[in-house]
């Protein structure tokens, strides 16, 4: 029996990264899986990894039309929404003197905006007593330099957690979040830089944490299991943060 047996679970950037290692586990414990993205041949590619029966559906977090359409694509397809794993975002940083309004629009758009929407418009088709867990960052408590937009996003989507907690309250739907820090993914080989590049990027990141290493893409789909499961049935509007003890020590 798997954590997840039945269950439908949508998963907004899972075609990649951490919400595609996570998709993989969630198929693996029993779920129904769908993804979502903006590109649609990753999309493809990756449902193919996930299972046979795993459903990709395009769409923009910064497009309402779009998230009502793939909602309206899960609830025909799979049926009403167990789990939702809001996981889209962006990273972006710049100086302060050179941060662009375009460059603030786009991170809050996505990171916030998007997130508070993503759920807004999900709430008819998720079932009483779902649960629903929003990507945060280890980095929504820190003070670091030319991330002022994007940890301010991070942070305002950790009170959303707790307010949506409380206007569901009555539903039993549960809003919680992950906070990864520096976890090792595919997004840094689309920075462009070259291979030896990407090593030396991701050794001057882990010697920054206090384990000397980045998370790995299983310990966090891990994170967003105990969370979606029965396992954290007594964890509302909280905060899991996996980021090998960089905010504590």
């Amino acid at each position: 029996m798997g954590k997840l047996d039945n269950k439908v679970a949508v998963i907004t950037g899972g075609n990649s990264g951490i919400g595609l290692a996570t998709a993989k586990l969630f198929a693996d414990e029993g779920a129904k899986v769908a993804i979502t993205g903006r590109d649609k041949q990753t999309l493809i590619q990756a449902a193919k990894e996930i299972s046979d029966q795993a459903v990709a559906i395009t769409a923009d977090i910064r497009d309402l039309n779009t998230l009502d359409t793939a909602y309206q694509q899960v609830s025909t397809q799979l049926g009403k929404i167990d789990v939702l794993i809001v996981n889209a975002g962006v990273f972006k940083g710049s100086p302060l003197i050179s941060y662009t309004e375009e460059l603030f629009d786009e991170i809050s758009d996505i990171n916030f905006k998007g997130t508070f929407f993503t759920i807004q418009k999900a709430l008819p088709h998720l079932n009483d007593g779902a649960s629903i867990v929003i990507t945060g960052s280890a980095a929504s408590e820190a003070g670091l330099e030319g991330a002022s937009a994007y940890s301010a996003t991070k942070a305002a989507v950790r009170s959303l957690a707790r307010n949506f907690s409380a206007d569901l309250l009555g539903r039993g739907i549960r809003v919680n979040v992950l906070s990864p820090g520096h976890v090792d993914t595919p997004i840094h080989q689309r920075l462009g830089l070259s291979d030896e590049q990407v090593k030396e990027l991701r050794a001057n990141l882990a010697n920054g944490v206090p384990i000397k290493r980045g998370g790995t893409l299983e310990e966090m789909a891990n994170g967003y299991l105990f969370l979606a499961s029965a396992d954290s049935s007594f964890m509302v509007g909280a905060e899991i943060v996996m980021d090998g003890g960089w905010q504590q020590l």
